[in-house]
């Protein structure tokens, strides 16, 4: 039964990357982010998260960045993820390239109902998040999924065979690692970055940034978009930076 289920799931998984998108509107970026939904996250706190969302993509620095880029715009998805068969599209595609459109997604994001529950299943956010990117009507000059969580991946599918993929078709994955006072800031003793950078991340210049739970995260999400926006290099030590190279079975 294990075999059997861990076939369909990279039969979907292969499914779900192999779409060729046809060519779209021209976006300096397309950006899907994945908040964590999971069931360590709270009502309250799943507000907070979506909060940061909202605050840093209408913020002045990011709006600034957004402005530098050729062609002064990006294209966003906001989803969720939490258990293997629990993903949610919060927030559709939108394009943002002032403070009208920013203000009309983070409006949408924060008034979306919760839909997704369960356990932590990254690697199902990450098939959703590159099932976006790879059928959306945009043509950015670089693709990326932000995934935000505070504990380790579990269920199915594995957080590295959906990154795998993911940078197969060209995408790269960076995350937040929200700290917490529990032991859901580790796995298997390692520390929660450390697990992201070994088993999430992936694609050229892929990095993981450090918040100290959710009182920090929006600050932290800050800089992180500025630095994903702009495609700098990571300034110091709180990041964590890996190319992957895919471990696709050969086709």
């Amino acid at each position: 039964m294990g075999r059997a289920r861990d076939l369909l799931l990279w039969l979907l998984l292969s499914a779900a990357v192999t779409t060729v998108a046809q060519a779209g509107e021209p976006v300096d970026l397309e950006l899907v982010l994945a908040g964590d939904a999971s069931g360590s996250i709270d009502a309250d706190e799943l507000q907070l998260q979506r909060q940061g969302y909202a605050d840093a993509i209408t913020d002045p620095r990011v709006l600034d960045v957004i402005a530098q880029g050729p062609n002064g715009a990006i294209a966003i998805a906001y989803i969720e993820w939490a258990g293997s068969f629990s993903t949610d599209l919060v927030v559709d595609w939108a394009v943002i390239r002032d403070a009208p459109s920013a203000q009309a997604f983070a409006n949408a994001l924060l008034h979306a109902p919760r839909r997704a529950q369960g356990f932590n299943s990254i690697g199902a956010g990450l098939v959703l998040a590159t099932r976006l990117i790879q059928t959306s009507d945009y043509d950015g000059t670089r693709r990326v999924i932000d995934v935000s969580g505070d504990g380790p991946d579990v269920g199915a599918p594995k957080a590295d065979v959906a990154r795998d993929a993911a940078v197969a078709a060209g995408i790269t994955i960076n995350a937040v690692a929200i700290n917490s006072h529990d032991e859901s800031a580790f796995s298997n003793g390692i520390p929660l970055a450390t697990h992201f950078t070994d088993h999430v991340i992936g694609g050229p210049g892929a990095f993981v940034t450090v918040a100290d739970g959710l009182a920090s995260f929006r600050e932290t999400l800050l800089a992180k978009l500025v630095r994903e926006i702009s495609g700098l290099p990571a300034p110091g030590p709180r990041l964590a930076s890996r190319p992957r190279a895919s471990s696709l079975p050969p086709g």
